[in-house]
């Protein structure tokens, strides 16, 4: 009876959709490992609003040939699937969730 219980409270916890954490805690999950000083990727401080491929990092090709700022949009593309903003990216982590992506993309801003 107790592995019922059990494998019921599972399946009811599973069909619950996941709460959207802040923009803060998705990013120290899925982006600080390269981009919170390793040199795996740039430091993202001041990069919203910023010209695309401005810092002194080594971009790809790809993305240094990239023209504008990274606005809301850019950011919000780039980060849904950048391979697709820029072919020949280095960047291989998306976030595919479209409430997780907005939250990241307004936490960036705060990154002053």
């Amino acid at each position: 009876m107790f592995r019922i219980a059990t494998l019921a409270a599972a399946f009811s916890l599973a069909a619950v959709p996941a709460l959207a954490a802040d923009g803060a805690q998705l990013f120290n999950m899925q982006c600080k490992m390269c981009h919170g000083g390793s040199v795996m990727g740039p430091s993202l401080t001041g990069v919203a609003g910023g010209k695309i491929g401005a810092s002194a990092f080594a971009y790809s090709a790809a993305l240094k040939a990239k023209e504008g700022t990274w606005t809301d949009a850019n950011l919000d593309a780039y980060l849904k699937q950048p391979s697709a903003f820029a072919p020949g990216t280095k960047m291989l982590i998306n976030v595919p969730n479209d409430e997780n992506r907005a939250a990241i993309v307004s936490y960036l801003k705060t990154l002053k």
